[in-house]
């Protein structure tokens, strides 16, 4: 078992409830934290390796909500691209890709959340069984779900909803086979959630199996919540409500169901949402590269709706999120100083951790997962400072980060990626991306395709 002692650290507290920076030593055992103490006397810890963290802040590793590695794949393109983003880009792509190809760019994902700082990823999408074991892999804490419907998506990006039990089937074994591989994985570090694509494209019968599934395995679920037009559209057309409405008549909503975006719902949705405990995972970055994300905040922030933060698509930056979420949060009010930095902090640690049902992270406290960032406290965005966490949510970016540790085992060490080939990693997931855009453009005709300035 590996000792490691973390010598004159600062570290941020949640004995409070708000993250606060003390000072201390971190003695790691195995995968979880030891013990912390002010000062070292005498042979204690002698048996640990020492670890010299002056100048560092040790900090609960970021808990990204809400992602999907694969669509890397479109970063950088439909940002700038007008259309149904979803069903026209995601779909096609997640698809088009060879499972190899799905693996290269999930590894660079994993790697650029490693130099966030981020440790755990909740992954949904389909074919996650492709690219699964390359995260895992990576050493990363992760939630996976292959996210289930029984719309045939590929066809809804040409204008048509058909519904067919055996393409939902199709989703739903390979649920039963994440679980079966996957679930409580590599000592627990991987977990496997159930997920609903979208209210639009599953049926009354596709979230009941769904609820039932979650219900046997005692997993967590999670839901793509009124995030497009056309999702609200279809299901005002089908069912004559909203999809918070929906979801609620199906006995989907509830504190084990962490629902994403919610651009489109309304007051009284968001106080049914809060009423049942349903989370919000709230992904602004990737939601506003049109202009800030629409969504009701100031009815969710009122409301004491439970709140946590992910990357969504393009980026796995959670600086990004954090400070995106500070800013359109604080929008609401009107140009206000609420929520604080200290709050937004939470929503990637502490609240993602309540979210995901894991009392072993999200904190730094003995007993605790050993899964830590570490933050250069010696660098021009963290200096100078009065507050470190508010300098981390205002300023703070994946360059602050000089280590990242899941349980209790460096992935990142002094700026160095200890689990993945960085530059292989790139030239993999760059191949993969070229060869899926050649056959989206002779699968996708009539899509329009992203401006290039490649040579």
């Amino acid at each position: 078992m590996t000792r490691t002692l973390l010598k004159n650290a600062h570290y941020i507290s949640h004995e409070s409830g708000l993250p606060e920076v003390r000072a201390g030593h971190i003695a790691i055992e195995g995968d979880r934290i030891a013990a912390i103490v002010p000062e070292l006397s005498g042979t204690e810890f002698a048996d640990f390796e020492p670890l010299d963290f002056s100048g560092r802040l040790v900090s609960p590793g970021l808990i990204n909500s809400h992602t999907h590695a694969v669509l890397l794949v479109l970063r950088g393109t439909v940002e700038d691209i007008e259309g149904n983003l979803v069903y026209q880009y995601m779909v096609p792509a997640s698809y088009l890709l060879e499972p190899q190809q799905r693996a290269a760019i999930a590894r660079l994902a994993c790697a650029e959340a490693i130099r966030s700082g981020t440790t755990t990823m909740v992954d949904p999408l389909r074919h996650v069984a492709d690219y699964a074991p390359a995260m895992i892999e990576t050493g990363m804490r992760l939630w996976l779900a292959e996210s289930c419907a029984d719309a045939v998506t590929t066809e809804v990006g040409r204008g048509t909803y058909r519904f067919d039990r055996d393409f939902g089937e199709t989703f739903l074994t390979r649920t039963r086979d994440l679980i079966d591989r996957f679930h409580g994985a590599e000592n627990d570090r991987v977990r496997v959630m159930i997920a609903a694509h979208a209210p639009d494209n599953c049926s009354p019968w596709m979230l009941g199996e769904l609820k039932a599934l979650a219900q046997q395995h005692g997993l967590r679920r999670t839901v793509h919540l009124s995030q497009i037009i056309s999702e609200k559209q279809q299901v005002e057309a089908l069912h004559g409500c909203t999809s918070t409405e929906y979801l609620d008549r199906n006995g989907f909503l509830g504190d084990d169901l962490i629902a994403v975006h919610w651009t489109f719902c309304n007051e009284s949705d968001v106080a049914r949402l809060a009423e049942t405990g349903t989370w919000l995972a709230h992904c602004p970055a990737s939601m506003s590269a049109k202009g800030p994300h629409p969504l009701p905040m100031k009815a969710i922030l009122d409301h004491g709706v439970k709140i946590v933060i992910g990357t969504d698509n393009m980026t796995e930056d959670m600086f990004h999120a954090m400070k995106m979420a500070m800013t359109l949060h604080r929008g609401a009010y009107g140009r206000a100083v609420t929520p604080a930095p200290q709050t937004v902090f939470n929503y990637a640690t502490v609240n993602a951790a309540r979210a995901l049902d894991h009392s072993g992270i999200g904190q730094i406290a003995p007993g605790m997962k050993a899964d830590l960032a570490v933050f250069n406290l010696m660098t021009p965005a963290m200096a100078p400072r009065l507050s470190a966490v508010s300098n981390l949510v205002h300023y703070g970016h994946p360059g602050v980060v000089t280590d990242t540790m899941v349980d209790g085992r460096f992935l990142m060490r002094d700026g160095q990626l200890t689990t993945i080939d960085e530059p292989a990693a790139i030239a993999e997931a760059q191949a993969a991306t070229d060869s899926m855009w050649a056959r989206f453009a002779e699968q996708e005709k009539g899509v329009p395709l992203p401006a290039t300035d490649l040579a």
